[in-house]
């Protein structure tokens, strides 16, 4: 008999519910994580009284009650609303792109009037089907969207000229000809009260939890210990790169606290312009309504070499070809379980990444 059923790579969302779900059906798990912290990306470092998110803002959104309940079992969570802003060249303007932010671009005040004008400025492309990002974003909204909020920023965040970006990352851009500044459509959202540590911590409350412990170091002891394996870093890692790397977008972060009691009045603010060298500014105590002596910002860097943290996947169709053989030989291992953004390599949101640990626990425990 193994000494676990389950030995999982990596205290993030994913491995944490998964590990609070087995636990409570009576399975022996252990967690295991390389960082001196569990938590994964959602991981938050107090600075002077403030949740600093460590690794890129978090807000929870979700229209699935089912989800949204679930993690509320383990938090209550406050009526935080994503109301970012841009910045080009030193001027504000609303996001996401609504009717606020079209009176602000060109004095227009009913929706109709802002359609027009998109559509007079799309009217002036003949691009029919787009061949790359920029003529996607041309051909939706027109120039001046498209050179203020899309182009600049867009391009900081991939490395790489719009004309060379496939379409496909903006997919349809959200204009909404309403006056409304709420960035999610969701039904629910919000920050926890206690905090992400709190919820890890209550997720992880009776689990075996070791840090600083590379997998891949002794990797045939923890292989030898366990049912399975539930890994949550990187597929083609985890494969010792068999079919060759996927890429990832990477960030770096420079968080720096300020004895002022508010620098920016707005949780984050985007920077779209091509002078400034990084994306955003975050402002974490407005993420919880902080009253706090101090502040605390993060400027958010764009990192577009390899060797960064991996953040976000690149679906393209290179990567997809890639990942696929990574898939066909998951498929042959009797004792893996591949989970989260970098062990099934997609881009999920929270509760998306719940709502898929909660989907492999069932399967789990149906197989017993």
């Amino acid at each position: 008999m193994k000494q676990y059923d389950y030995v999982i790579v990596g205290s993030g969302l994913f491995g944490a519910v998964f590990a609070h779900e087995m636990l409570k059906a009576g399975k022996r798990c252990m967690i295991i994580d390389k960082r001196n912290h569990a938590g994964g990306n959602i991981y938050c470092k107090e600075i002077e009284g403030i949740n600093v998110h460590w690794y890129g803002p978090h807000i929870f959104h979700t229209n699935d009650k089912q989800i949204w309940d679930y993690i509320n079992q383990f938090s209550e969570f406050n009526r935080y609303t994503n109301s970012p802003l841009a910045s080009y060249k030193g001027t504000l303007y609303n996001l996401p792109l609504n009717m606020n932010t079209f009176y602000q671009l060109w004095g227009v005040k009913t929706p109709s009037e802002a359609r027009l004008k998109i559509q007079e400025q799309v009217a002036a492309f003949k691009i029919g089907e787009p061949k790359n990002l920029e003529e996607q974003a041309l051909q939706q909204a027109g120039t001046d969207i498209y050179d203020k909020f899309i182009r600049h920023y867009t391009e900081k965040q991939w490395g790489r000229s719009a004309s060379q970006l496939p379409s496909f990352i903006i997919k349809r851009l959200p204009l909404r000809f309403t006056y409304d500044n709420n960035y999610f459509d969701d039904k629910f959202q919000g920050i926890p009260i206690s905090g992400y540590n709190g919820i890890i911590k209550q997720l992880l409350k009776g689990v075996e939890i070791r840090l600083n412990a590379d997998f891949f170091r002794m990797r045939q002891i923890y292989e030898s210990i366990a049912g399975k394996i539930v890994f949550t870093g990187r597929i083609d890692q985890f494969f010792d790169y068999r079919f060759g790397q996927l890429e990832y977008r990477s960030l770096r972060f420079k968080s720096s606290c300020i004895d002022i009691p508010d620098y920016q009045g707005n949780a984050v603010i985007n920077y779209t312009d091509e002078e400034t060298d990084f994306t955003r500014i975050i402002e974490h105590k407005h993420f919880e309504f902080g009253s706090q002596p101090c502040t605390v910002i993060t400027h958010e860097y764009p990192l577009n070499k390899p060797g960064g943290e991996p953040y976000y996947p690149v679906n393209d169709i290179k990567n997809t070809t890639i990942l696929n053989k990574y898939k066909e030989l998951a498929g042959q291992q009797n004792n893996l379980i591949l989970g989260g953004r970098l062990g099934e390599y997609r881009y999920y949101d929270m509760h998306q990444v719940i709502a898929s640990a909660l989907n492999k626990v069932k399967l789990e425990l149906l197989k017993v």
